[in-house]
């Protein structure tokens, strides 16, 4: 079995998840892991599949998706890493206010200088409010007030509200 990262960007229409999933049904491929989102305005999907289809025929079958020049579509290969459970604790991480540059950079930045991962992250402009939702995974030595205090200076210096919260076991 190979595992194959497939992504659709382009203008949005309907059809274009059930398209892309037929196709791989069809070539006996399973949709482990998926994201698909609007992006003002623009269709954007990763997914990785599972399947014994070769890249070549992944490739030529997903082809007529992008025959009209409005989808772009890649296939890659991928190795099958084995994913180890963290010993960590999970948690959302939210901020919301006036749009500027450097936002992402500077919230992140504060939960990787302790060690934690980002594993979901989404940002929404409505209007002029910059809105970032963010699932974190933050090692248990981590000192959250500490870390909260971080975000919040930052929060401060960029003119934005955060919060931090921990996501309770029934939330997953």
């Amino acid at each position: 079995m190979t595992l194959h990262a497939i992504t659709v960007l382009g203008h949005d229409r309907p059809g274009i998840i059930a398209e892309t999933t037929h196709i791989l049904a069809s070539l006996g491929l399973n949709i482990e892991d998926s994201t698909m989102t609007l992006l003002r305005g623009h269709f954007a999907m990763t997914l990785i599949s599972a399947g014994d289809a070769p890249l070549s025929t992944i490739e030529s079958a997903l082809a007529t998706m992008s025959a009209s020049g409005d989808l772009t579509v890649a296939v890659h290969e991928v190795p099958v890493e084995e994913t180890t459970p963290t010993d960590g604790t999970s948690w959302v991480l939210s901020v919301h206010g006036g749009d500027r540059p450097g936002i992402v950079s500077s919230v992140v930045e504060q939960v990787a200088a302790v060690g934690g991962n980002v594993t979901d992250l989404t940002t929404r402009l409505a209007g002029g409010l910059y809105v970032l939702a963010a699932e974190v995974d933050l090692p248990r030595s981590v000192d959250v007030e500490t870390l909260r205090t971080s975000l919040q200076a930052t929060a401060t210096e960029l003119g934005v509200g955060v919060s931090l919260n921990e996501v309770e076991a029934d939330e997953l």
